[in-house]
């Protein structure tokens, strides 16, 4: 077995590492195996790291795809260098790219309510009306809606349990239109405690694709034709409760990010509402026609 499968293999086993996460990690170092032909990535040094990314920059990526690269290679010589199979971090004085950060579309809160307000008598009503008014309530993932079963929401106490990035689990509030929209659902689908509450063919889970694709046959339906998938949905969430709070650190846990820069680009998106408000309506911010 390789280092690198070796390495899978432990991010699979002892990380638990999600499906998607392995084949993110499993592209980008097959990229470097590739790249390094007969050689052995355990000699690898710092310039041939150095070298595979100017390669792969030569060959198109952008600096998001070479920062993802980099960062699989620094893990793995990181656990090399743990289990004493390498004597030096070949990645360790290698900063990637920087990428220009894009902030994420979101929608208003008009359009958010036009979005989750389905009528519910056309087939599969409500199933949609609760799946939409879930997504935007609780700012979930698609992963975590996909396998959510029913003896995770607690409606009592208005909150779900979900496993979230890296299996860490978190408590999450359900609002009042979301919680009656998944109490009608329940009670028309008959679901047992340990099924799943958007169940797919067969009673089986749900797979994330069917998800997309309804969501966007849903809001052409409610006609809106904007681009509209399930994280759009968790944006407008966390821009939302952001933009009437304030509280960055309460939106990271809600979200469930472990590192709170990845919930400041929020405070961007707030930060250019309030721009715009500005620009409008102060008398020395207007630029003369």
């Amino acid at each position: 077995m390789s280092a690198i499968d070796e390495f899978l293999a432990y991010l699979a086993v002892e990380k638990r590492a999600s499906a998607h996460t392995l084949d993110a990690y499993r592209r980008d170092l097959a990229a470097l195996a590739q790249w390094a032909g007969e050689r052995d990535v355990l000699a690898l040094e710092e310039a041939d790291i150095r070298a595979f990314v100017a390669a792969e920059h030569r060959r198109g990526l952008s600096p998001k795809s070479l920062q993802r690269r980099l960062s699989a290679c620094r893990s793995l010589y990181r656990w090399l260098l743990r289990h004493g199979r390498i004597a030096r971090d070949p990645c360790a004085g290698i900063r990637a790219p920087k990428a220009a950060r894009k902030l994420p579309q979101v929608l208003d809160v008009d359009e958010a309510v036009q979005l989750v307000t389905l009528p519910t008598d056309a087939p599969l009503g409500l199933r949609d009306r609760a799946l939409l008014e879930l997504l935007y309530s609780s700012g979930l993932r698609l992963s975590e809606v996909c396998a959510l079963r029913w003896q995770d929401l607690d409606f009592d106490s208005g909150l779900v349990t979900v496993l979230g990035k890296g299996r860490k689990q978190r408590i999450v509030p359900v609002g009042s239109h979301a919680r009656a929209a998944l109490l009608a659902w329940r009670d028309d689908s008959g679901g047992a405690a340990d099924g799943f509450v958007f169940p797919g063919r067969g009673g089986a889970r749900i797979s994330g694709r069917a998800i997309q694709l309804r969501l966007k046959q849903l809001a052409q339906r409610q006609g809106m034709f904007k681009r509209i998938h399930p994280h759009l949905l968790r944006h407008s969430f966390a821009s939302h409760v952001l933009e009437s709070s304030g509280d960055l650190r309460g939106v990271q846990e809600l979200l469930g990010h472990a590192d709170i820069s990845t919930t400041q680009i929020y405070t961007h998106l707030d930060f250019q509402h309030l721009s715009k408000v500005y620009d409008a309506a102060h008398p020395r911010a207007r630029r003369k026609r």
